[in-house]
C-alpha cells in the first residue's frame, strides 16, 4: 500500500478515489503543519497540495516520496528543481480552476456595474440612495479579452447571453480559431481603444510584466473598466493610477504580488478588491481534487507522464539539444512576429534527435510561448496547439540531406486575413555551442542564438552593409559579430548583427527605410 499525504482542505473526493482504488493509504490533515506531518509520515509515497509550500526541507523529510501533485495549475510554491534532484515527479492539474475564474470575472463586472458592494453597505446603514447608484448594463457592451486560453474562452462562453461584442488578442490563437469561439481578433491598440471592458488572462513573465502600460491605457474610453484576475505584475500600477485621473477608469482586482494579509498597494485605485478568490469555489476544489487523484493513479498504474512539470531529459539525449530546441523556438517566433497569430507549425528532427522529437516539442513551445513549461509532455503540447487552432506536423526526415543532430522549425503566421508568412529556422550544436545554421533560404550561417541581434533582409546591392554599420555607430552601438550571406536565386541578402545593447525601434525604422529592407527587427535572445 502506498501512503498519500494531503495536508490541505482539499475536497474529500481525492481521498475517496484513492481509497477506492485499493492501492493507497490516505492521510488527510489540514490542521497539522506540513513539516510535522512529513516528520510523522516519512514513508509517504505521494503528496497532494494546494498552495502549501513544498521546500527542500519537506522533500528531505520524506525519503520515500516519489510524487507531488499540485491540485491546481501554478506550482511556484514547490521547489521543482530540487524535487527532480531527489527523483520526485511534480504534477499539476491545469484548467481545473478555469470556470471558477471566468465566473468571477463576470461577477466582478456585474457587481461593479450595479454598485452591489457600496449599495449593500448604504442600505445596511439605513440610507436610501437610489440616485447615487445609477448603474450600467452589460448587454451590448464591447468586451476585450487579452489571452484566449481556457479562462478567456470560458469568459466568452459565459457572457454570450449578454449579447456582448467580443474582441480578442492572443498571438498564439489563429484568426480562424478565434472566430470559431465568437471573438474578433484585433491588435492590442484596437482592443484597448474600443472595449468597454478589458479582462486580462495572460501569465506574468519577463515580457508581460507591465504589459498594460501608459500607452495602452491612454487609448481607453472614458469610464471603461479593467478586470484583472490573472497576475498583479502585468499592470503598470503607477500608469494606471495616472490614467484613472484622466479617463475615470474602473479597476476590479483579485490578484496581488503576494497572497497575504496587510495593506494593498492598489487599494487607492481599485473599485473592488478580492482576496484572490478566483479558484475558490466548491466545484473548482472538487475538480482539482478529482484530477489530482486520477493523475496520481494514472502515473503509478499506467506510467502516464503528461502532467509532469519537472521531467528530466530522456536517457541518451544531450541536455544541450534541449536548450537548442528552446532557443530555436524563441528565435523562430521572433522572426515570425511575436504579435502575429500563428496558423501552423512544422518540425523536423535529424540524426540521433529523431527518437526524441516528441520530448523536444515541450522546449520548443516554451521558447515560442513563455508560459508553456518546457517540461510538459508531448500530449500537453499537442493539446495546447490544438486548442489554439494551430496545425502541427512533425515531418518525416530525409536522411540524405545530411543534417546530423539538427532541428528545423517552421512557423506560419498570419500577417492579416488571407496573407501568411512562413519562417523556417534550422540549428545544431557544434563543439558544445548552440548554432543557427539556416534562416529561410540563407544557409550555413552558424551563429549562436543569443544576445542582442539586429536582423535585416534586403535586396542585394553594394553599400548596404556600410549603411547598417553607420546607423549603429551613430547610435553608439558596438558590433560584436556579423553574418551577411547573399542568395543568388532571390537576389536578397541577410544581415545578422550581434551588438552590445538593444537597438532602439527608431534606429531600426530609420535603417529599414534607408536600405529598403523587406524585413528589419531587433531581437533579444
Amino acid at each position: 500500500m502506498k501512503k498519500v499525504l494531503i495536508p490541505t482542505k482539499l475536497d474529500a473526493i481525492a481521498a475517496e478515489i484513492l481509497r477506492a482504488h485499493g492501492g493507497y493509504v490516505v492521510v488527510q490533515d489540514a490542521k497539522t503543519p506540513l513539516s510535522e506531518l512529513a516528520a510523522a509520515h516519512p514513508d509517504a509515497h505521494a503528496l497532494v497540495v494546494r498552495s502549501e509550500k513544498v521546500a527542500a526541507a519537506i522533500l528531505d523529510a520524506l525519503p520515500r516520496l516519489r510524487v507531488v501533485v499540485r491540485a491546481g495549475a501554478g506550482y511556484d510554491t514547490i521547489d521543482i528543481k530540487y524535487a527532480r534532484k531527489r527523483g520526485v515527479d511534480v504534477m499539476n492539474t491545469p484548467g481545473a480552476n478555469a470556470n471558477a475564474v471566468a465566473e468571477e470575472v463576470i461577477a466582478l463586472m456585474l457587481a461593479d456595474a450595479r454598485f452591489v458592494v457600496p449599495a449593500d453597505a448604504s442600505v445596511r446603514r439605513g440610507e436610501w440612495e437610489k440616485k447615487a447608484f445609477m448603474g450600467r448594463e452589460l448587454a451590448g457592451k464591447t468586451v476585450g479579452i487579452v489571452g484566449l486560453g481556457n479562462i478567456g474562452r470560458l469568459v466568452v462562453k459565459r457572457l454570450r447571453g449578454f449579447d456582448c461584442r467580443f474582441l480578442g488578442y492572443d498571438p498564439l490563437v489563429s484568426i480562424e480559431r478565434a472566430r470559431e469561439i465568437g471573438v474578433e481578433p484585433v491588435d492590442l491598440e484596437e482592443l484597448f481603444a474600443e472595449a468597454d471592458y478589458v479582462t486580462l488572462h495572460i501569465p506574468e513573465t519577463d515580457s508581460t510584466r507591465g504589459f498594460v502600460n501608459a500607452r495602452l491605457l491612454s487609448l481607453m474610453k472614458q469610464n471603461a473598466t479593467i478586470v484583472n484576475c490573472a497576475r498583479a505584475g502585468i499592470i503598470d500600477e503607477p500608469a494606471l493610477r495616472e490614467a484613472r485621473k484622466v479617463k475615470n477608469l474602473r479597476f476590479l482586482n483579485d490578484v496581488y504580488p503576494k497572497d497575504e494579509p496587510g495593506p494593498k498597494s492598489v487599494a487607492d485605485i481599485a473599485d473592488i478588491l478580492m482576496p484572490h478568490l478566483g479558484a475558490s469555489t466548491h466545484e473548482a476544489n472538487y475538480v482539482a481534487a478529482e484530477r489530482a487523484a486520477r493523475e496520481l493513479i494514472d502515473l503509478d498504474d499506467k506510467g502516464v507522464t503528461s502532467f509532469i512539470v519537472n521531467r528530466d531529459i530522456p536517457e541518451g539525449l544531450d541536455r544541450t539539444y534541449c536548450e537548442l530546441a528552446f532557443s530555436l523556438g524563441k528565435l523562430t517566433r521572433e522572426l515570425a512576429g511575436r504579435s502575429r497569430p500563428l496558423r501552423a507549425m512544422e518540425t523536423s528532427f535529424y540524426g540521433q534527435l529523431e527518437p526524441y522529437g516528441k520530448w523536444l516539442l515541450g522546449p520548443i513551445l516554451a521558447g515560442i510561448w513563455e508560459d508553456f513549461d518546457r517540461f510538459n509532455g508531448h500530449e500537453a503540447g499537442a493539446k495546447f496547439l490544438a486548442e489554439r487552432g494551430i496545425e502541427y506536423n512533425n515531418r518525416p526526415i530525409d536522411p540524405g540531406k545530411g543534417f546530423p543532430n539538427s532541428i528545423t522549425i517552421d512557423l506560419v503566421s498570419e500577417i492579416d486575413e488571407g496573407r501568411l508568412k512562413r519562417v523556417s529556422v534550422r540549428g545544431t550544436v557544434a563543439e558544445g555551442m548552440l548554432m543557427v545554421s539556416r534562416i529561410n533560404e540563407f544557409d550555413r550561417l552558424y551563429f549562436p542564438p543569443s544576445g542582442n541581434l539586429l536582423i535585416c533582409v534586403y535586396p542585394d546591392r553594394p553599400g548596404v552593409t556600410a549603411s547598417i554599420t553607420g546607423h549603429l555607430a551613430a547610435a553608439q552601438i558596438n558590433i560584436e559579430d556579423m553574418r551577411n550571406p547573399h542568395d543568388t536565386h532571390t537576389n536578397r541578402s541577410l544581415a545578422i548583427v550581434r551588438v552590445n545593447k538593444p537597438v532602439p525601434e527608431d534606429v531600426v525604422a530609420a535603417l529599414a527605410k534607408e536600405i529598403g529592407a523587406q524585413a528589419a527587427m531587433a531581437i533579444q535572445l
